[in-house]
Formats: C-alpha cells, structure tokens, sequence
C-alpha cells in the first residue's frame, strides 16, 4: 500500500471544527523546501482530498504550515504554524493540529 498524508484543525478554544483555515505542504529537500500543495479546511476542519495522495507519496521529509493568523483574526500572537516532520515507510500519515489562540498541539494520528 503506497502512503498518504491527511490532516485536520481543530479549534480547541470553541470546541469546533477550525473552517476556512489555509494550509502550505512543502517537501525538504537538500536544496531547501518545495511547495506542493495550498489547502483549505472545510466546515469539518478537514480538507476536501488527501494533503499528499497516494499517487504522489515518497518518503522524506515534509513541512505543514498552518495560517492560524488568518484563522484568529482578532489575535496577533500566532500566525504561521509550521510543523515539519519525516515519512519514512508507505503507510497512512494523519497529522492533525489542536489550535487555540495562544498555543497549538499536535501528534500523529491515525
């Protein structure tokens, strides 16, 4: 089974779903990071497809950044949350981010 990345937000300051919030995928690379895909979260704080679909999987390292800033509008703490991470075997990646005004979470889900 070839791998996958998915991801969602939710905002722990409301207990809801984080809607409408902008998500960067980079890969890292030796020559620095390559953008391959902008997303944006539905109503379920989830993308509509896979962040990185099997298709395009490879192993390596790769960076989410998330645009709490423009989530949180009325705050000026946290703005571009970047998570980089390794994916070193073709299996399911799930990388969700728990999001509240002044700090973030995360972990690797399943």
């Amino acid at each position: 089974m070839a791998g996958y990345l998915t991801t969602h937000v939710l905002d722990t300051a409301s207990g809801r779903p984080a809607a409408g919030l902008v998500i960067d995928l980079y890969r890292i690379t030796e020559s620095g990071r390559e953008h391959l895909k902008t997303v944006t979260t539905n109503d379920d704080g989830r993308t509509d497809e896979q962040i990185l679909p099997q298709a395009d999987f490879a192993t390596g390292t790769y960076e989410l950044v998330f645009h709490a800033g423009d989530y949180l509008k009325q705050n000026d703490f946290l703005d571009e949350i970047p998570l980089r991470f390794n994916m070193s075997e073709g299996t399911h990646y799930h990388v969700p981010l728990l999001l509240s005004p002044y700090g973030y979470s995360t972990y690797r889900g399943s």
